[in-house]
């Protein structure tokens, strides 16, 4: 379809509550899908979501690479997926502290604590319903693409805000590791 301009922090798309999609399997919401993509595969990264392309509705895309998972049996990759209307549910009291980037913060990364297990489900673009119990990586991207829908951005999420920088100054000073590090569990 094509390439959208990914909104930035400070636009209040990004803050509102996204509405949920009506019905799935409607022709608009492919076309929003393959907008996702395209603008996802113009810029790189692991996922995006309806808001970030100025959309309001419960639509996100992301994918798993291999070099991002942790090696837990519940962190395996994802071939790039979309979910509609998605719902994460945590699984245990356990948290992992874990470096994050977002296209909307461009340049910058945090570190940001989340649940280390979720169950997550959505549906897919031909109905069927997708549910799945992740950690690691695979946790931490459903969270931070779902977090969109909800007006939030990653570093509402952060707890201690000197982990919060430049990325190339952050990992020069040797606070964080390049991206295709995994996240760490504390």
């Amino acid at each position: 379809m094509s390439i959208k301009q990914i909104l930035r922090m400070g636009h209040p798309m990004l803050a509102r509550i996204a509405d949920p999609v009506q019905d799935p399997a409607s022709p608009a919401i492919a076309a929003l899908v393959q907008d996702l993509k395209d603008s996802l595969a113009a810029v790189g990264g692991t996922g995006l979501a309806a808001p970030q392309i100025g959309v309001p509705l419960r639509v996100v895309i992301f994918a798993v690479p291999p070099h991002r998972t942790t090696g837990a049996p519940d962190d395996q990759p994802q071939e790039l997926i979309e979910l509609i209307n998605p719902e994460i549910e945590p699984l245990g009291p356990e948290i992992a502290l874990g470096w994050e980037g977002c296209l909307s913060i461009p340049g910058m990364r945090g570190e940001v604590p989340r649940p280390a297990r979720i169950r997550y489900r959505g549906l897919r673009l031909d109905g069927t319903m997708v549910e799945r119990e992740v950690g690691g990586f695979h946790a931490r991207v459903v969270q931070h693409e779902c977090d969109h829908l909800d007006g939030v951005l990653y570093p509402l999420r952060m707890t201690d805000m000197r982990s919060f920088g430049f990325t190339d100054e952050l990992i020069a000073a040797g606070t964080a590791a390049p991206i295709s590090q995994p996240a760490k569990v504390s």
